[in-house]
């Protein structure tokens, strides 16, 4: 079968710790059940761009469960496990293209290679997929009825597509569904993004100064949890709003250039490595050594030192195993129902769509119903009171 990961002798160990995070994954587990039996997906070929993790490949287990026809490539070089892609491969048949550390050109060969197979359905993290059709692959455009969109930068990516005119084919905003941005994005990455920090430097963030550059969902989970852990936290934003936010939060707002100096190690817990101006660091260095596994040091020239990690990637997959996968089941449980709505669909609108709400409120109780978790249900009284003008007053 059409393939490239690292090496296939992997695929055992990868299995294995696939099985681990399906075990943590209920939510996902259930929709797989309920996929096998009905195969609402039967006939749709799925091209996926996504991180190669042991949670995503539940998740092409359970579209594959669902009838469809997928085919995997990773959405960032240093994020795919190769045991993960090898275990893809050899166990569950899954067209696979991804190695860990691949350079540029390879990258964007299996990002061609996703695209040879004329999918009729995108699945995106960071957008990569959907501006290669629209950019050197436009020819196939119109062969494509819909999309989904994992994260908050290609989200905002797709977003300028549509008020540009420039989108070609409508497209779910998985990212933006409360069951997604409100968990995915809190807890997870301000778990992960610690995580990866602290397995690539081994520092005690007690009594460390701790800048978060913008408090958004993630920049409130990692803000959240750094404190958590005895960090003096920073947070820096453009949005009066969130700064706002943030003071009355306990957490000191300063102008970045200011933070900034309080720092020495530096890490990006966003999509792309841009988002970090490498070039300029380097060309500030009289010299960079990588003094850990993913950690380099940039010296500069009045002996500051100042250390990047991962590559100045996002770091919660490069120098970690990226998100719990507790918090993934409801991401790709969104993924999974969100692919199922869009088979139903004829003629669907060319602009970007919200989830819809009967789906995040699916997910959120099953979720809860796995958590052994009650809730309370307004009785006819208090619906009528909820919904009356004149009660009351």
């Amino acid at each position: 079968m059409p393939h490239d990961v690292t090496d296939l002798a992997l695929a055992d160990e990868g299995r294995l710790r696939i099985e681990w995070a399906d075990r943590h994954m209920p939510v996902l587990r259930d929709i797989r059940a309920r996929f096998e039996k009905e195969r609402p997906l039967d006939g749709l070929e799925v091209a996926a761009c996504l991180h190669v993790t042991t949670e995503t490949a539940n998740l092409m287990r359970t579209l594959k469960a669902g009838g469809a026809s997928v085919v995997l490539c990773a959405s960032n070089p240093l994020s795919t496990q190769d045991d993960t892609a090898a275990a893809l491969v050899s166990h569950y048949g899954i067209d696979t293209f991804a190695r860990r550390g691949v350079d540029t050109d390879g990258y964007y060969g299996h990002l061609e290679a996703a695209l040879d197979t004329h999918p009729d359905i995108t699945m995106d993290d960071g957008c990569d997929l959907v501006t290669l059709l629209h950019t050197r692959r436009r020819d196939q455009l119109a062969e494509v009825r819909a999309g989904t969109e994992e994260t908050t930068t290609g989200v905002i990516r797709l977003r300028q597509m549509e008020r540009e005119g420039a989108l070609a084919y409508p497209i779910i905003a998985v990212n933006d569904t409360p069951t997604k941005h409100l968990f995915d994005n809190r807890y997870g990455t301000g778990q992960s993004t610690l995580d990866g920090i602290l397995r690539a430097t081994n520092l005690l963030l007690a009594g460390t100064t701790f800048v978060v550059a913008g408090y958004g969902y993630c920049g409130k989970g990692l803000a959240s949890r750094a404190r958590g852990l005895g960090a003096k936290v920073v947070v820096t934003e453009v949005d009066p709003v969130r700064a706002l936010e943030a003071a009355m939060e306990g957490f000191r707002v300063a102008p970045m250039a200011q933070a900034a100096r309080e720092a020495v190690v530096l890490a990006n817990s966003g999509h792309f490595d841009v988002e970090i101006d490498k070039a300029a660091l380097a060309d500030l260095a009289t010299s960079v050594v990588r003094v850990r596994e993913n950690v380099e040091a940039f010296t500069l020239e009045d002996g500051r030192r100042l250390n990047l990690v991962a590559e100045g990637r996002l770091v919660n997959l490069g120098a970690a195993e990226g998100h719990p996968a507790a918090v993934m089941d409801m991401s790709f449980a969104d993924q999974s129902l969100s692919l199922e709505w869009l088979s139903r669909q004829q003629d669907l609108e060319v602009r970007v769509h919200d989830v819809p709400a009967e789906i995040d409120i699916e997910v959120a109780s099953v979720k809860l119903a796995t958590m052994d978790i009650e809730i309370d249900t307004l009785t006819a009284v208090q619906e009528s009171y909820l919904h009356s003008w004149t009660e009351g007053t």
